[in-house]
């Protein structure tokens, strides 16, 4: 079954959240800016927040209908919610924090319920324990399986695995992979990192100010943007003004003038002619950094510049450089220490072509 909704929720003078989608079964990532609208689009499923207008439907069930003044209320909607703060009851132990909820369940059927859900999500061993005696990865299993224990309709996942290292993440996205693989209900996942969504979604939704402006497969969504908008959420860090200055239609390339400057880059070939303002957006990992003039490259964007400022954020160094115009680059510790890169120094920006995006504003 699929989960259909087209709700409408005016939450202040300047947020309005409008949206029309279908999730069907598997997982749907809802991605966008912190303050986009995701976590009020869930709560809206959930029956935690009743919109505006609009309905909301699991295949022919529905669980909301402004128009018949019809709201099912949370606890009969058949929602599975796992929250970042995971909310599990810390004086409870693991199998009672499954057991919630399955009180109507005789008491043979629920542990044989329980084990079965506790052993997809690899917690059967810390089933005695308490939250606070398990590991980080281990309370995110649990409070997984407590939300599919009660066997729900729709699961909205708001942000699980922001807490847990990368490993610990890319077991438990495979373990729950494996579990809707066998019970193919529409996941709703929540999340601001586009590691998750290329390495979670089969399809990406993507909200901006409470609007969807994009849908579709992760790769094309946000490894192609048509926007800006999109581009920056996609983390286009570099998004210019630029004119065309040639097109060779013949190789797929045109050529762009950064406005301000001189400095000139090959993009793929796309709408408009020679002399026509555009935007083209190019992340920030996609470029690499040279301290001597490179030779022999099949990157056809080779630009001088100069170090501004480097800044380290957790396991990147942030730099700054001015081409001509300002680039943001990143690059790794140890490339930095192994190049002597520091403010002031002369290096050259290498870009490939289809790194670069035209985006329309």
């Amino acid at each position: 079954m699929s989960l259909s909704l087209s709700v409408r929720a005016r939450l202040s003078e300047s947020f309005t959240l409008d949206v029309t989608m279908t999730a069907p079964p598997g997982i749907t990532i809802v991605f966008g800016a912190s303050g986009s609208g995701k976590s009020t689009l869930l709560r809206s499923v959930a029956g935690l927040l009743t919109p505006d207008a609009g309905s909301i439907s699991v295949g022919p069930r529905v669980l909301f209908d402004s128009s018949r003044r019809q709201s099912l209320p949370v606890r009969k909607r058949r929602v599975g919610y796992v929250f970042q703060q995971l909310a599990l009851f810390p004086h409870m132990s693991i199998a009672d924090n499954l057991a919630y909820g399955l009180h109507d369940r005789p008491s043979d059927a629920r542990g044989v319920h329980i084990r079965r859900v506790a052993g997809s999500f690899r917690i059967e061993h810390v089933l005695a324990r308490t939250p606070a005696t398990v590991s980080g990865g281990e309370r995110q299993r649990t409070a997984l399986a407590r939300s599919l224990v009660t066997d729900p309709d729709v699961l909205l996942l708001d942000e699980p695995l922001s807490a847990l290292d990368h490993a610990t993440q890319s077991h438990i996205i495979e373990d729950l992979r494996v579990w809707n693989a066998a019970h193919a209900i529409p996941i709703l996942y929540v999340t601001h990192s586009h590691r998750e969504v290329f390495a979670l979604g089969e399809r990406v939704v993507v909200l901006d100010h409470g609007r969807i402006i994009a849908t579709g497969v992760p790769h094309e969504v946000l490894n192609v943007p048509e926007q800006e908008g999109l581009a920056q959420i996609a983390g286009f860090e570099n998004v210019f003004d630029a004119i065309v200055s040639e097109r060779r239609p013949a190789a797929g390339t045109m050529h762009c003038t950064l406005t301000g400057s001189g400095t000139e880059l090959e993009v793929p070939l796309s709408k408009g002619e020679a002399g026509a303002p555009v935007r083209v957006a190019v992340r920030a990992g996609d470029i690499l950094l040279a301290t001597e003039p490179p030779r022999g490259l099949s990157a056809r964007n080779i630009v001088p510049g100069r170090i501004v400022a480097l800044a380290r954020e957790g396991p990147t160094i942030i730099a700054r450089v001015d081409a001509g115009a300002p680039f943001v680059v990143h690059v790794t510790p140890s490339a930095v220490d192994s190049l002597g890169l520091a403010a002031g120094r002369p290096v050259w920006l290498i870009i490939k072509t289809y790194s670069c995006r035209i985006v329309s504003v």
